[in-house]
């Protein structure tokens, strides 16, 4: 069993959610892994959200404890003897603090890079308001507001897919790296609206231009939880 690299609070998470074409991410896709599909939909997702509380084996660092991140992500499954993983892969993470981007960057070969960012949390009355701001020429912003009551995710739901998937898939030239993530299942809250306003060219490349203008099949928070994820390895 893989030994605990990181242990962590993600918290709010932000998710929005669009149908793309599955050819988009072909050169994105890790060796041995396939899109992983939802009702015929291949999905992308911009989520932000907070880590709280991180420790590193452990340990934690001095001024890296707390901190947001934001994700641009896909879905993928991979075949493990006869049991299918679900799993994500990460076209890029964006984190505010250089030492986060250099471990993660050198342990986990992933995509990651620093950017100014701020976020806020506000409850009042009968919503709850989160956004998450980052900064690359100009400041990019996702706001979710939402009704103050979590719910549990239903069985077979898309919130479910997106949710679920608990690998982490790289690309590592010709070699695919695997991490997993382990947490329980987590609860949702009911959006009343969303703002979306991303520079998707400028920070996720040209290619994903087009989101900036293309609404998503769904806006939603998840109130996160505990995480805990393991040592990797090569597939």
């Amino acid at each position: 069993m893989a030994s605990t690299f990181l242990q962590a609070g993600w918290r709010k998470l932000a998710m929005a959610n669009y149908a793309v074409d599955k050819n988009l991410l072909q050169s994105f896709l890790p060796n041995k892994t396939e899109i992983d599909l939802w009702k015929g939909t291949c999905y992308i997702s911009l989520v932000g959200f907070m880590f709280l509380n991180t420790r590193i084996k452990g340990f934690k660092i001095p001024f890296h404890s707390n901190f947001e991140e934001v994700n641009l992500r896909f879905y993928v499954r991979y075949k493990d003897k006869d049991e299918w993983k679900r799993g994500v892969v990460f076209v890029k993470e964006i984190v505010p603090k250089p030492a986060l981007t250099f471990v993660a960057n050198t342990i986990y070969k992933e995509n990651y890079e620093t950017m100014p960012m701020a976020h806020s949390w506000e409850s009042s009355g009968g919503s709850l308001t989160v956004e998450y701001r980052w900064k690359k020429m100009k400041w990019n912003s996702f706001k979710v507001n939402t009704y103050p009551q979590s719910f549990k995710i239903e069985n077979g739901s898309e919130e479910e897919f997106i949710t679920e998937h608990y690998w982490g898939y790289t690309k590592i030239r010709d070699k695919t790296s695997e991490y997993g993530v382990e947490h329980p299942k987590w609860e949702v809250y009911k959006t009343k609206d969303y703002f979306i306003d991303v520079d998707f060219g400028n920070v996720y490349g040209q290619e994903f231009e087009f989101l900036k203008s293309e609404k998503p099949l769904s806006v939603f928070l998840a109130e996160g939880s505990e995480i805990k994820v393991k040592a990797g390895r090569t597939i």
